[in-house]
């Protein structure tokens, strides 16, 4: 008989807890335009004149942000990889991304290029024009990037 009270308590206790929790009301989060860093690129890991405008940054909930980059020609990252991977979509312009292989990849507005963790890559604009990618970034152990040495012109300009 003791076990059957102890037993219908911890059903009631856990039904209590479940019900507590159901009325917790959840919210979206709104980003107004502009409310996140906007940041140059800093030189030690970017060649060239680059803008990054940040959309959202990691969560409770989600490993992953967003944000936008826009590369002026010619402008470039080091390479580096992403511990978790990376999705980049052309929103303008054409991109370039290399990986240590020596394989370049050019891909225009529309086009997507996902990005594996730890495999080494740089992206940027082609030398005749700008572009801007939406890139969004996983994150594991708190880290979205690791930064590298910088990508050589000659490296650069294997396409």
């Amino acid at each position: 008989m003791k076990k059957l009270i102890l037993i219908t308590v911890l059903v009631m206790a856990t039904s209590v807890a479940y019900a507590d929790q159901s009325n917790v009301s959840k919210a979206q989060t709104f980003y107004p335009q502009g409310s996140q860093k906007t940041f140059k690129g800093p030189a030690n890991l970017f060649t060239g004149d680059v803008k990054v405008d940040m959309l959202f940054p990691a969560n409770d909930e989600t490993s992953f942000s967003g944000a936008y980059v826009t590369f002026q020609p010619g402008a470039r990252t080091n390479w580096h990889w992403h511990p978790a991977g990376q999705h980049m979509i052309v929103t303008d312009g054409v991109a370039l991304t290399g990986t240590r292989d020596g394989k370049v990849i050019e891909f225009k507005e529309g086009e997507t290029v996902w990005c594996p963790s730890e495999l080494d890559h740089w992206h940027g604009a082609t030398p005749e024009a700008p572009m801007t990618h939406l890139v969004i970034s996983g994150v594991k152990d708190d880290k979205a990037v690791v930064w590298k040495e910088k990508v050589t012109d000659e490296q650069y300009m294997k396409r």
